[in-house]
């Protein structure tokens, strides 16, 4: 960028680009205006590129809608993903408390006709009672026979997955209730991928994978070692966001970058990622059309990063290494004993600080021992500190947290 551009972008000129949702479309076309109810599908610009999820053969889109949001009253939004061509939609039991299976299931209700050109995931924690009728509910509430991939919610070590959970999953598939099976995780991703390509009988699984960690050598092992085994691999928690809100420099110089190459810093995170053709999707939230239409128009772009552009993401990773937390929850966790989940704060920090979703930061925080809630400071986070492998001010982010989402 010239000195004097440079000089003349300011961090009010970057918001105002990038706007309040955080990702605005900057030179790219748009795939065209959302369509009104009962309007014929507009000319789309170009097809939603496609891959295959593994072993499972199901070709699905590039981009993956993720329903964390209220789908119920986003009827027209749900409507424009597919006809943009995001035939992949995740959800769960989790999200508003079925909510979100309720709004797909409307969908479903009143277009009967889309579920069939839908790939459709949900998920369970595993706490929380028996999984038959769980399941059962879920289906229930999205309308449907049966769901395409489930995953069990948020595991943080692959011992989760155990002889019982693979003979349960064998007796659902039987059952006609899901047709391919794996898992989500936030920690530890690395090891729960590595055991996931020892076992014959994960099909898929979404875990955190950004362009903080795609350089990390253990992450490059791990999804080679899943592609080998025909595991299908989706991306989630893509923008690299943490527990530290940055206000850098280096944040400028990235994101002014990007806009003069005519796509904002966040459509550039989104480009690196589906540039691994080890990944075969990226699951987003995207709670509005803007934000919508920002990403379908990253993924129908066919431009491709230079490696210069993998440099400046590598540079401005380098600079925030210390505000972003890798969800190594077993360096944290064992450090603290295994009694305070740290990895869960700083994953309730990033909803907040990163995605602008309190609501949702507050709900996981409320779930979280009371001690660590209510008076953080009585705990000793030294030698989770001494641990953290990227150096991250634990304490400090316990009391933050515990001021603003207690």
């Amino acid at each position: 960028m010239a000195a004097e551009k440079k000089a003349g972008f300011t961090r009010r000129d970057l918001m105002k680009t990038l706007g309040l949702g955080g990702l605005a479309v900057a030179g790219m076309g748009l795939p065209g205006p959302a369509l009104a109810a009962g309007e014929p599908e507009k000319a789309a610009p170009g097809p939603m590129p496609r891959r295959t999820l593994g072993k499972t053969g199901l070709e699905v889109s590039i981009l993956n809608l993720g329903g964390m949001f209220d789908t119920i009253n986003n009827q027209l939004l749900l409507r424009q993903a597919l006809a943009w061509g995001v035939n992949f939609w995740d959800t769960a039991e989790a999200y508003g408390n079925g909510m979100s299976e309720e709004g797909y299931g409307r969908f479903f209700a009143r277009n009967p006709e889309a579920r069939k050109q839908i790939v459709l995931t949900t998920k369970l924690v595993a706490k929380g009672g028996r999984f038959d009728e769980r399941l059962d509910a879920a289906l229930a509430r999205l309308k449907t026979d049966s769901v395409d991939l489930f995953y069990v919610h948020a595991i943080s070590g692959i011992g989760e997955m155990d002889g019982q959970m693979r003979d349960w999953a064998a007796a659902q598939k039987k059952a006609g209730k899901i047709k391919f099976f794996g898992f989500s995780s936030h920690a530890n991703m690395e090891d729960c991928l590595l055991g996931a390509a020892k076992l014959d009988w994960i099909d898929a699984v979404m875990v955190s994978y950004n362009f903080r960690l795609m350089h990390e050598r253990k992450m490059r092992e791990a999804l080679a070692a899943c592609a080998r085994a025909g595991i299908g691999v989706v991306a989630m928690k893509t923008q690299g966001g943490g527990p530290v809100k940055t206000d850098s420099e280096a944040e400028l110089d990235m994101a002014g970058r990007f806009l003069e190459k005519g796509f904002t810093d966040k459509q550039a995170k989104l480009k690196a990622i589906w540039q691994n053709p080890d990944i075969a999707s990226v699951c987003s939230q995207m709670p509005n059309l803007t934000i919508l239409s920002a990403n379908v128009a990253a993924a129908r772009d066919a431009t491709a990063l230079a490696r210069e552009d993998f440099d400046a993401l590598r540079a401005f990773a380098d600079a925030t290494h210390g505000d972003y937390c890798a969800g190594c929850a077993g360096v944290c966790g064992a450090a603290m004993g295994g009694a305070v989940p740290v990895a869960d704060v700083m994953r309730a920090m990033m909803y907040h600080r990163d995605y602008g979703e309190t609501a949702i930061a507050r709900e996981l925080y409320a779930s979280l021992p009371e001690t660590l809630r209510r008076d953080p400071a009585s705990l000793d986070f030294s030698r989770a500190e001494a641990a953290c492998p990227r150096g991250l001010a634990i304490a400090a982010i316990m009391e933050d947290a515990s001021r603003l989402l207690a």
